[in-house]
């Protein structure tokens, strides 16, 4: 116990460090802790360090993916759901039977183990990508299209890999069958995902506690994984069904005392988790090389490349008649949506990069199949996961920057990012105007003083910032009530101005922000009294 503590404080202190690094070097984290968990890995004398597999599927990647589907804009998820699907499902679906062909015809191996390859490398991981690609300002369309591909694309593969499995382990493999099953999963997690997210929300607004709704909030993502997981599904859609569910109803529903404890919560609760899973990722490069024994060197680096460039080529493949074919056969389509520069599918190519949960997968693969054998070719599986993270994470994610350039999409954001910046001050601009009009209304309903109203507007139009040590003075001379009353008229203009589409969800949850720090100020002030 002793020691798992010591080991847990070392691999916490060098998440700190390679941050520190990160920072200095503009380099995502997420590469840097990969690449450092190896250099660990292969020092002679460290610690064994492995990663249970039942526990990251079950415990680490639910709150993970939940995270993101909070964060995600359910509005924008949905304005953009045709390409996202085509890339969640179909790219995984293509990338699965192009890794099983190769592996098949080229290196002779079984169907189902091509299978079972396939549908662990298949799906991206957009944590790095996402990272670079918000830092070098690419096009907004971009990112929400790899973040609502990294939410769904997991549950797809996940549950191709369920099916390949029990393909492996039986011997036998019914299409019609895997059909069926793979349709009522869907359905059953939309429905489940849906019912979870509804009555969270609804517990959260009634026991309105920070404490006990940010409990509810880390609960959450487990009641929606854990009993679809269990049922034989992935458990995956449902908890990013939870999640876009509070993303579109929780800024009616959650007060804002909650939001600003939870956001610092779940920002730093996420940053251990992924910087701890990306560094066990590279830490288990020992596991990796020392399962290797009885193949030669040749085999494995040949079989390497083979699979990488196979994941890597297959995805260009099909980015490119999934982004314009759509377009060409439907004219609906291409007048909603017109064709967009070849650098953006190619963009979205180059930022498929693998890694936690293509690791999670192979590690999870069984001893033995149901006969009581060795499961075949378990130990290469790994191999060339590992591999295809190695190359697509750190590879690929290294000269992200670079190629981004190239394409001359860096920057290309800046007038997405301009006209934001405008909405945002005349929301700001309207949302004054509401709360005038709000308090005018107070002072002839209640019949105020003019002395009172003079030196209320007043304190109103001096209010430098939320943190202005004079602030809470101020507010102690004029009534609480009031100021919180023209708050929640400012608040339900912005959700207005949110739902009539004329703000994004980025800025709306920047000016909620405010709203809710004003909010607190006041009511601490008020409790101070």
């Amino acid at each position: 116990m002793t020691e798992t503590i010591q080991i847990l404080v070392l691999l916490l202190a060098v998440i700190a460090a390679v941050a520190v690094v990160a920072v200095r070097l503009e380099i995502p984290p997420s590469i840097l802790l990969v690449s450092t968990g190896v250099l660990l890995a292969l020092i002679p004398g460290l610690p064994k360090i492995e990663i249970a597999p039942e526990f990251v599927l079950l415990v680490v990647l639910p709150p993970i993916i939940y995270s993101s589907a909070v964060l995600m804009s359910w509005r924008e998820f949905r304005f953009n759901l045709r390409p996202i699907t085509l890339l969640a499902v179909g790219c995984v679906l293509f990338t699965t039977l192009a890794v099983a062909a190769a592996m098949h015809v080229l290196l002779s191996t079984p169907w189902s183990i091509g299978f079972l390859l396939g549908a662990i490398v298949s799906p991206p991981d957009p944590v790095a990508p996402l990272s670079i690609a918000r830092r070098l300002k690419l096009p907004k369309r971009i990112l929400v299209i790899l973040e609502g591909e990294g939410l769904a694309n997991d549950a797809t593969a996940l549950i191709l890999y369920r099916f390949a499995v029990a393909a492996v382990s039986t011997g036998e493999f019914s299409l019609e069958r895997a059909t069926v099953t793979f349709s009522a999963i869907v359905a059953g997690e939309l429905v489940w995902g849906i019912g979870v997210g509804w009555l969270m929300l609804r517990l959260r607004r009634w026991v309105r506690d920070p404490r006990i709704e940010i409990t509810l909030s880390v609960l959450s993502p487990f009641l929606a994984y854990w009993p679809p997981q269990y049922l034989g599904g992935s458990g995956v859609l449902a908890t990013v069904t939870a999640g876009l569910y509070m993303s579109w109803n929780g800024f009616r529903l959650i007060s804002a005392a909650t939001r600003l404890q939870g956001i610092f919560f779940w920002d730093f609760l996420m940053y251990l988790i992924e910087g701890m899973v990306f560094l066990i990722t590279g830490l288990q490069a020992r596991a990796v090389v020392a399962s290797l024994g009885h193949y030669s060197a040749i085999q494995l680096a040949t079989s390497a490349i083979l699979v990488s460039a196979v994941v890597i080529v297959a995805r260009f493949i099909w980015i490119y008649p999934a982004t314009y074919l759509p377009r060409w056969l439907i004219p609906a389509v291409r007048r909603a949506d017109p064709s967009p520069p070849w650098q953006w599918p190619f963009a979205l190519g180059y930022t498929g990069v693998r890694g936690i949960v293509s690791l999670v997968a192979a590690l999870a693969i069984p001893l033995t199949i149901e006969s009581g054998q060795p499961f075949p070719e378990r130990d290469l599986i790994l191999f060339l996961t590992f591999s295809v993270i190695l190359v697509t994470l750190v590879g690929q994610g290294a000269a992200m920057p670079l190629v981004m350039r190239w394409l001359g999409l860096a920057n290309a954001g800046r007038r997405e990012r301009e006209a934001d910046r405008l909405a945002e001050e005349d929301a700001r601009r309207q949302a004054e105007r509401t709360a005038i009009e709000r308090f005018n209304q107070i002072a002839s309903e209640r019949k105020l003083s003019k002395e009172f109203v003079e030196r209320f507007r007043a304190a109103r139009l001096n209010e430098t910032a939320v943190d202005d040590p004079d602030r809470r003075g101020k507010l102690a001379e004029l009534d609480h009530d009031i100021d919180l009353d023209l708050i929640a008229a400012e608040r339900e203009r912005i959700n207005d101005l949110y739902c009539d589409n004329k703000l994004t969800d980025e800025v709306r949850r920047r000016l909620e922000r405010e709203l809710d720090l004003r909010e607190a100020n006041v009511a601490s002030a008020r409790d101070e009294e």
